[in-house]
């Protein structure tokens, strides 16, 4: 596994959102779709809002590859699913405060249970 660089997990941290997309099986990209970014120590992490069902997070479940946006960055990524209690509460806690200014309604949907079983870290794939 490739780390991030500084400067890209940087950008990417400060980015409001950042756009995702599977790998298909013909290694042509899903379309992309607008979604949340947190970082956690030297990691990015994202969750599908609406659980497991979303078609975004249907896309990653075949190849767990695929390509994000954000922040001046793009970048070819591994999806990894992540479970660890523990984690999920610092992720929890990492899009509480970077998105704090929205509605704590919008707030909760994200790090509800059904969003919290949906969670993927990113994984910079060499390139």
């Amino acid at each position: 596994m490739t780390a991030w660089s500084s400067n890209e997990i940087n950008k990417v941290e400060q980015a409001e959102e950042l756009e995702i997309a599977g790998r298909k099986p013909d290694n042509t990209l899903h379309n992309p779709t607008i979604i949340w970014v947190v970082r956690v120590e030297n990691d990015l992490y994202v969750r599908s809002v609406n659980g497991r069902t979303s078609n975004w997070f249907q896309g990653i479940q075949a190849h767990h590859e695929g390509r994000i946006w954000a922040g001046g960055v793009e970048k070819d990524v591994r999806f990894v699913e992540i479970e660890e209690d523990d984690l999920n509460d610092q992720i929890d806690a990492a899009y509480s405060d970077k998105y704090q200014r929205y509605a704590q309604s919008i707030i909760d949907s994200i790090i509800s249970s059904k969003a919290r079983s949906a969670t993927i870290k990113l994984e910079p794939l060499d390139t």
